[in-house]
């Protein structure tokens, strides 16, 4: 597959990275997409409309090129969706609400390539530890959780934040590799292929 064209439709750094990781060379275009709830979408079904919405506004303009494209949420205990928080006062009150509880973070995948989208969802148990009004000060301070759904980043100093992950890490961070193997496959394109890129 050395004349593969590669695609990530997202403009994280959290995404870049996990690509990266991977030693691809890839491309990287920003989607406009709107990204709105809708009232009662279930987070699973949300994450993968938001992600297909991503790439196919990107594969419309670069049909030739396999296109990535995800998006991430995080389901409070009570059932919440946190996306981005807009201001140091929601991320707060969103890390309150994690505080010692468990919570899933949901991450959708969709690729795109000569007509054909391939969609699916991850969905990953994170326990938090207990946090104290001065642990989530402290962390809202650093602002780390600037631009992170959940206003936490798993990866970064919001690490210290958890207790324990039952399932895909880099699914929390914003994009399921392991899911991306799978749903590659269903293209027909081995990993052996995909490690010639």
């Amino acid at each position: 597959m050395k004349n593969l064209r590669i695609i990530l439709a997202s403009a994280s750094p959290r995404r870049k990275q996990l690509l990266e990781q991977l030693g691809w060379h890839f491309e990287i275009v920003r989607p406009d997409a709107d990204e709105t709830i809708f009232p009662g979408e279930k987070p699973e079904l949300l994450v993968e409309r938001l992600s297909q919405m991503k790439g196919a506004a990107v594969a419309k303009v670069h049909p030739d090129a396999l296109v990535i494209a995800s998006d991430t949420v995080v389901v409070s205990p009570q059932g919440m969706i946190f996306g981005k928080p807009k201001d140091a006062v929601q991320a707060a009150g969103m890390l309150q609400m994690l505080s010692g509880c468990a919570h899933i973070v949901y991450s959708g995948l969709a690729l795109f390539l000569n007509g054909k989208c391939l969609c699916d969802h991850v969905g990953t148990k994170v326990i938090f530890r207990k946090l104290s009004s001065a642990d989530i000060q402290a962390y809202i301070d650093g602002g780390e959780w600037q631009g992170k759904a959940g206003a936490y980043a798993i990866q970064g100093r919001g690490s210290l934040l958890v207790d324990l992950i039952e399932g895909d890490y880099a699914s929390v961070v914003g994009l399921p590799l392991a899911l991306l193997g799978h749903l590659l496959e269903g293209f027909g394109i081995t990993l052996g292929q995909m490690w010639e890129v």
